[in-house]
């Protein structure tokens, strides 16, 4: 990450433009802008979470009214107090009243204390249901989502966003009620007790509506700022826990140490302006107010000197208008609390609002159907073009080649429904590109046999991992169809599918849990001894040797172990629940020799019983395939045996040879040459 200086002096966010990050891709402000928002929508949206506790989160409103409706009753009882028993001298009448004041005042707190527990726990309930939706969600979304989203920005809308939605419906929500209740309550009072001194307090209304709302709109940006940036900053740092060791490895722990200033200096920034305009707008909400009761008093007071209005009377008008104080002055802060809640609801559903995998299948079929038979004309007139590639129609399953073992091909043994993968007519482009960019593969039909191991060879950027990645659906292809034993995997549930498909990746993601937990993620009914096969056919022996077995917790990525010892872990785990196919891309890269023999070696045994498609850059990896299928420019430039390929392409003996990709380039380009001018 590039280093940044830090600045002494502070920028004002509002003049700057918004953080880097902070756009669409990274959860930023919707394209709408602020001016097609509204708080009140937003926040509406919570209502299908909060509607199971509604009848306590009303009882608790509640509740709050009738302990601030009470507040107000104590200004009345002190014009009684004031007006009878002081001015007639009578102790025990004094008595009585404070009495009364203290039973009003222990009331009001137990009422306000009971609305306190009412939300407590259903409120904690609702944060908790909105943290699994998006968790669930989340695991819903295609593989295209998180390739867009930062991991850290996924992480603040679970975690800070919830806490400001949940402290949103336990304070501000009902204080907005309940004060809102209580300043008209109070306003009526006062115009009962005398109506010429309730208008002077009644002067700074209109003032102070304009006040908050232009308060509203400025606070909103900086608001949705500042927790943008959180998000930014928290990707910050979950990438340099992870990457610690590259960090360190390189030395570069000053330059990340720059960054992290830098964003925390955007945030601080934020936050400042933030506390400025709370600052202004609260500052004139008290200052308006108590002008206003100024005034009152003065002109109360000469009220009561004319004889006009009675000294208890302007007691409980002015107990009555201190007791709006607060009601009045919270508005500011309740504002800025209601808006940070809206930001946060806003980019909660910003996530919740993308359609899961399904959805999005069937929002792009037709935009696809269009795009397909685009991509597909212009893949037919490429193959009648001389010197593109071609290959085979796709057709009936032909005989399996001869064996692992040398036995003589034979007729396939698998009924006629069990066809293996195939795929006609694949055509992807990745979904941020325009209908206009050149597609990663354009055309592609390839059949993998019932039985058969096939693996796919290319130059870096060919398409191969991409392929691999069509077949359990974490891609959906543009156009075209991919068949698993005569069926379409996108008429398949994605269960089901990922039942019958087991994949291992080149780089393998390992889980903070045991070993024998993050093999048995590949199978929901494996057992034990399934487990132990899958650790002995992965040549991961080495977990026997781990100081509780299988048991042992591998730490978080699994780093506490190697990278070949990783990549032999999430090889069992793809092995472990037997399945009818199998897509590996490249599993073997981090072995050694000797243990990649050995994991060969037990490998034949998995691909003799399933239909395989592996991804190969080591001739070795490439020796345990029936078939080789090159991949040159998201084509199937040529199918056949190792052997086969050696002798008839030329790109192919180039890739073996482990030449560079710049003279494997140029061997395409001539292999596709002769091949023109053999048509």
């Amino acid at each position: 990450m590039p280093a940044a200086a830090v600045h002494t002096e502070e920028p004002d966010p509002a003049d700057s433009p918004p953080a880097a990050g902070t756009g669409p891709d990274l959860g930023g402000p919707p394209p709408g802008g602020e001016e097609d928002r509204s708080a009140v929508r937003s926040l509406l949206r919570l209502w299908p979470y909060v509607r199971p506790v509604r009848v306590r989160l009303f009882s608790a409103a509640g509740v709050a009214i009738v302990a601030s409706c009470i507040g107000l009753v104590i200004p009345l009882v002190l014009k009684w107090l004031v007006d009878g028993p002081v001015a007639d001298r009578d102790p025990a009448g004094v008595w009585l009243g404070g009495l009364l004041i203290l039973a009003l005042g222990v009331a009001e707190a137990a009422l306000f204390g009971f609305r306190r527990w009412l939300v407590a726990r259903p409120l904690a309930g609702v944060e908790a249901a909105m943290r699994s939706s998006l968790y669930r969600h989340l695991q819903r979304l295609p593989v295209s989502f998180h390739d867009r989203w930062a991991s850290g920005q996924l992480l603040s809308r679970g975690t800070t966003d919830l806490q400001l939605i949940r402290m949103f419906l336990a304070f501000p929500l009902t204080f907005l009620v309940v004060n809102g209740t209580t300043i008209a309550v109070g306003c009526a009072v006062l115009l009962a007790q005398e109506w010429t001194l309730g208008l002077v307090l009644l002067a700074p209304v209109i003032p102070l509506v304009a006040l908050c709302s232009a308060f509203e709109r400025r606070f909103f940006g900086a608001a949705r700022r500042a927790q943008d940036q959180v998000g930014d900053l928290t990707t910050v740092v979950e990438e340099a826990v992870l990457g610690i060791r590259i960090v360190k490895g390189f030395g570069r722990h000053r330059s990340q140490a720059q960054a992290f200033r830098r964003l925390t200096h955007e945030l601080r920034g934020t936050e400042l302006h933030k506390a400025r305009l709370l600052a202004g707008i609260w500052a004139l909400i008290m200052t308006l107010p108590e002008l206003a009761i100024g005034a009152a008093l003065v002109l109360g007071t000469v009220q009561v000197a004319d004889g006009d209005l009675s000294a208890g009377t302007l007691v409980a008008f002015l107990s009555t208008a201190m007791a709006l104080r607060w009601p009045v002055e919270s508005i500011g802060f309740l504002l800025a609390m209601c808006n940070e809640a809206a930001t946060a609801a806003d980019r909660y559903f910003e996530v919740m609002d993308e359609p899961p995998a399904d959805a999005a299948d069937r929002r792009t079929a037709g935009a696809a159907d269009t795009a397909g038979t685009a991509d597909a004309a212009k893949a037919a007139k490429a193959a009648e073009t001389p010197g593109t590639p071609r290959t085979a129609a796709p057709g009936p399953p032909a005989a399996v080649p001869a064996q692992r073992g040398g036995s003589a091909p034979g007729p396939d043994p698998s009924p006629p429904a069990a066809d293996g993968i195939r795929f006609t007519g694949v055509v992807f482009r990745h979904p941020d590109t325009g209908p206009d960019a050149e597609p990663v593969l354009t055309g592609v039909d390839l059949h993998v046999r019932s039985g058969e191991t096939l693996a796919l060879v290319g130059a870096t950027g060919s398409g191969k991992t991409t392929l691999t990645a069509l077949v359990p659906r974490l891609y959906e292809p543009t156009a075209g169809r991919i068949s698993l034993d005569g069926r379409d995997i996108t008429d398949l549930p994605r269960d089901e599918l990922r039942e019958l498909v087991a994949v291992a990746f080149e780089e393998p993601t390992l889980f903070s849990a045991t070993a024998g937990e993050n093999v048995l993620m590949g199978s929901y009914e494996a057992e034990e001894h399934d487990l132990l096969r899958a650790l002995d056919i992965a040549q991961a022996d080495f977990v026997h040797q781990l100081p509780d077995g299988h048991r042992t917790e591998v730490g978080e990525q699994g780093l506490s172990l190697s990278g070949g010892q990783r990549q032999r872990l999430a090889l069992a785990r793809a092995i472990v629940g037997r399945p009818r196919f199998l897509v590996l891309d490249d599993p073997l890269s981090a072995l050694d020799v000797h243990t990649e023999a050995l994991v060969e070696a037990a490998l034949r045994r998995v691909l003799a019983t399933t239909t395989a498609l592996v991804v190969a850059h080591r001739p070795s990896t490439v020796l345990l395939a029936d078939r080789v299928a090159l991949l040159s420019g998201g084509r199937v430039a040529a199918v056949g045996t190792h052997d086969e390929l050696l002798h008839g392409s030329a790109e192919y003996r180039a890739l073996m040879a482990g030449v560079t990709e710049e003279r494997t380039q140029d061997a395409a380009g001539a292999a596709h040459g002769e091949e023109g001018e053999q048509r």
